[in-house]
């Protein structure tokens, strides 16, 4: 009697918590349950992102010296920070760079990705499938790496391009590209997009898989050549994923700080100062300044952030 009397006890037990837990699942709508399955990766981006971005924040409001490192005192000084990065020359400077360095970068990269995506996108060359295979070896590269290996190859004396150079005849004297302020931004510019270049490529190529072969076959029937079918089906249908290469390649590139550290550190003379150059100089080079190096950092970001806006409005227009 009592195993049997536990049993219904159980029995009913367990017939109690079912409809408890139907009714807790039937309360808990789907936008609600996402929101609570998403709660850990939530707090664990607040604490990898959110805390550092509004520290920053809170830093570029306040004066952050080596001094005030010591003391851990932080006067608070508003904008003053901001102030006095928008009237130095050199950050207007940084910027100007900046800007020429991401246009340059980005509007290569994009054209070469999708030149590379469509050549390994056919499967009848066999230059496709080698490829394949080659483009992921930049993107293993170590960003710091890629720039020592780079700034081997431009050396004037014994680098790797100035022997190619001189060999084909194209040349008769060595070329400092990373020591002359007329090249030495875009000497930047060849290894950044070496190294970020596969990135590209592989979205462009995933986005490619998705047309359908019978878009062109269709146009094919109709009479339009290769170029009609690439101005007419293929640039349109990849506008999306062009858009998201422009925003993260342009965020990248004005975040570019590797190549800078590796091949020229800024130099010759200001030629290199980008933007990230000169957060990283104020903040971690005498006299140590970490609010005005924050107030740069989230100027650019801003400035990011624009780009990035109109980015997505003026292709999404002409989508429209």
């Amino acid at each position: 009697m009592l195993r049997q009397e536990g049993g219904r006890l159980e029995e009913k037990s367990s017939r109690s918590s079912a409809p408890k837990a139907r009714r807790f699942s039937s309360e808990l709508g789907p936008r609600a349950l996402g929101v609570v399955m998403n709660l850990p990766t939530l707090a664990m981006l607040a604490l990898v992102l959110a805390y550092p971005i509004f520290y920053a924040a809170y830093l570029s409001v306040h004066k952050v010296t080596l001094a005030e490192l010591r003391r851990g005192i932080f006067p608070f000084v508003g904008l003053a920070n901001y102030e006095r990065i928008l009237s130095d020359p050199l950050f207007i400077l940084s910027l100007k760079n900046t800007l020429v360095f991401t246009a340059f970068s980005v509007s290569i990269e994009i054209v070469l990705a999708v030149a590379i995506a469509l050549l390994i996108d056919q499967t009848h060359v066999w230059t496709s499938r080698v490829t394949k295979f080659l483009i992921l070896l930049p993107y293993a590269v170590p960003p710091i790496a890629n720039g020592l290996i780079w700034a081997f190859m431009y050396n004037c004396d014994f680098g790797f391009l100035t022997r190619i150079l001189f060999t084909v005849g194209a040349i008769h004297a060595p070329i400092n590209w990373a020591g002359d302020p007329d090249t030495a931004l875009f000497a930047l510019a060849v290894p950044y997009i070496w190294r970020t270049l596969p990135f590209a490529i592989l979205l462009v190529h995933a986005a490619l898989q998705g047309i359908s072969p019978e878009l062109y076959e269709a146009a094919a029937i109709d009479g339009a050549g290769a170029f009609a079918r690439f101005q007419h089906i293929t640039l349109p249908l990849l506008r999306p994923i062009i858009v998201v290469i422009l925003v993260l390649r342009t965020s990248f590139a004005f975040a570019v700080f590797e190549e800078v550290l590796a091949i020229t550190q800024g130099g010759p003379g200001d030629a290199t100062w980008v933007a990230a150059w000169y957060s990283y100089k104020k903040s971690f080079a005498p006299p140590f300044d970490i609010g005005v190096g924050s107030a740069s950092a989230y100027v650019l970001a801003l400035i990011v952030g624009a780009i990035a806006i109109g980015y997505v409005k003026s292709i999404y227009r002409r989508v429209q």
